[in-house]
């Protein structure tokens, strides 16, 4: 209840569902965003739906997942809205890092400027959005800031994307590094960089054919405690259907359909309403929030890329 928050991220990403369903709420969207506060053009971590903030921390893949939502829907009405994220990304970005104090899209973990520290999934996000930007209004120094994301990400992923390089390097495999894959386009889906990556997040994020966002992760949502205060209980995180849905995308254009359906076939069969919810878990003691748009709007983009519609 009361999980009325947006994530600008997830909501650039339900801007791609919501044109595939024909609901017109992009421009009052794109519109909103011109509006918000952020941190010299990088959007903070979630905003009220009356456009105030709500959380300070910095991620900027929120930024730049908007860039790319708005090219690939060609988006030319709102121009200044796209210089204010690009120019966001370049002006906090210092050749191998970001100035700032960068949260991960899971909102659980930093990056250090002085450990000159990236997240693969943020720099990957950084990198196309730059991409995007450049493409619908040409900028030299869009372009040259990505080129040297790109560089960075895979001079320093050898055999598989980790979560995270830099002085100190974080070797786990984190489920979101599906992003470099889709909708990132850092590397095809043949390079064997990528191969191993997917390999990886099934050998030990893939439990009973459900996706966790990464080894161990106790999240499994907030309950609320006395005084008007809420608590993350932390007994065990269940799988993440969006997380389900963003695999099958990739093994579909793997060229791996039947596997892809498995992944898509495993979230319907354990839905026990109507509504897709955050978490699914093996028992009934935890209860995940629902519905989570994010999770509506991979269920509808892994539903075009195979073709249901």
């Amino acid at each position: 209840k009361n999980y009325h928050f947006v994530w600008p991220r997830d909501a650039a990403y339900t801007l791609l569902a919501a044109e595939l369903l024909d609901l017109k709420i992009r421009d009052g969207f794109l519109s909103w965003c011109t509006k918000l506060k952020t941190k010299d053009g990088l959007f903070y971590r979630y905003y009220l739906s009356d456009g105030k903030t709500a959380g300070k921390a910095i991620q900027p893949d929120q930024t730049a997942m908007l860039l790319v939502a708005m090219r690939r829907l060609g988006e030319t009405r709102h121009l200044k809205l796209l210089e204010r994220c690009a120019e966001g990304i370049c002006k906090h970005w210092n050749r191998d890092n970001f100035t700032l104090i960068v949260q991960d899209l899971w909102e659980e973990r930093y990056c250090f400027p002085d450990l000159k520290e990236n997240f693969n999934y943020t720099l990957a996000s950084c990198y196309n959005g730059l991409c995007c930007a450049d493409s619908l209004a040409p900028n030299k120094r869009w372009k040259n800031t990505a080129e040297q994301m790109k560089k960075l990400i895979l001079a320093n992923n050898k055999a598989y994307f980790s979560r995270t390089f830099g002085k100190l390097r974080d070797s786990r495999v984190d489920a979101s590094l599906l992003g470099l894959g889709w909708p990132f386009e850092i590397v095809p889906f043949n390079d064997p960089r990528m191969i191993s990556t997917i390999h990886l997040i099934e050998k030990h994020l893939a439990s009973k054919g459900g996706v966790h966002r990464y080894e161990h992760d106790e999240y499994d949502g907030w309950i609320h405690g006395k005084a008007n205060s809420w608590i993350n209980r932390k007994k065990g995180a269940g799988y993440w259907p969006l997380l389900n849905f963003w695999m099958s995308i990739c093994l579909s254009k793997s060229g791996k359909r039947a596997k892809a359906l498995q992944y898509y076939n495993k979230v319907l069969s354990d839905l026990k309403e109507d509504f897709i919810p955050e978490q699914i878990f093996e028992n009934k003691i935890q209860v995940s929030v629902s519905p989570l748009c994010w999770s509506h709007t991979m269920f509808v983009l892994a539903s075009k890329e195979l073709g249901f519609f």
